[in-house]
């Protein structure tokens, strides 16, 4: 998983409220579970005109020009901006790693849907609560200025403004050593590789018949 630490990055504006999962990534491209090619069909069913099925040549579909993340102005963004309850809906991992493969590191919203929100940090994508009149100042801030970027600071909790507003925002310890560290449960797991191989072998000592 890639570490989190700093960011400044461009925010794209996502002005709808209780986006689910299904509008992130629609149920026809789950079929596939490699974490990754699910950029190009990040919210489908508003990005294009036509209906997406897996294994479309997606340079060659037809572009909705007034979906946000289809104007020049969000190209490359890296902090998406949303509204109140983002991610719910079921639970499918694709979700983050849909949003992580388009290039996002950063989600801000009002408030998150339970399951999106820990999926999230399973994925090395932070998602950030702020209130919700923080969250409207950001999308107005946004909409009134072409490149408008934000920093984000994980050590410090803290979200940057280029006017040099900052707002502070909550994490756990557990999911702050994660990001930092670059650490999914898999990760956490093999930190503790020579301990396991320890046990393993005293069990294999103690009761072989078990390996036989």
């Amino acid at each position: 998983m890639k570490a989190f630490t700093t960011l400044t990055g461009l925010a794209c504006p996502l002005d709808r409220a209780n986006v689910d999962t299904d509008a992130i990534i629609p149920k026809q491209f789950l079929k596939s579970i490699k974490r990754s090619g699910f950029g190009p069909n990040l919210f489908d069913e508003w990005r294009y005109l036509d209906h997406g099925e897996p294994g479309m040549d997606n340079s060659k579909r037809p572009l909705n020009p007034d979906f946000v993340l289809n104007l020049p102005r969000y190209q490359g963004a890296q902090v998406l901006l949303a509204r109140e309850n983002f991610g719910c809906g079921s639970s499918r991992e694709h979700a983050p790693w849909a949003l992580d493969d388009q290039g996002f590191r950063v989600v801000i919203a009002p408030s998150f849907a339970d399951i999106f929100f820990n999926n999230c940090y399973k994925n090395g994508l932070l998602p950030i609560v702020l209130a919700a009149d923080a969250v409207d100042r950001l999308f107005r801030e946004c909409a009134a200025a072409e490149g408008y970027q934000l920093t984000v600071d994980l050590a410090a909790q803290t979200v940057s403004t280029p006017a040099g507003q900052v707002f502070s925002f909550d994490i756990t310890e557990h999911r702050k050593h994660c990001l930092l560290g670059g650490l999914d449960e898999i990760g956490l797991t093999l930190r503790h590789a020579d301990e396991i191989k320890a046990f393993e072998a005293k069990r294999r000592g103690e009761q072989p018949w078990l390996f036989a």
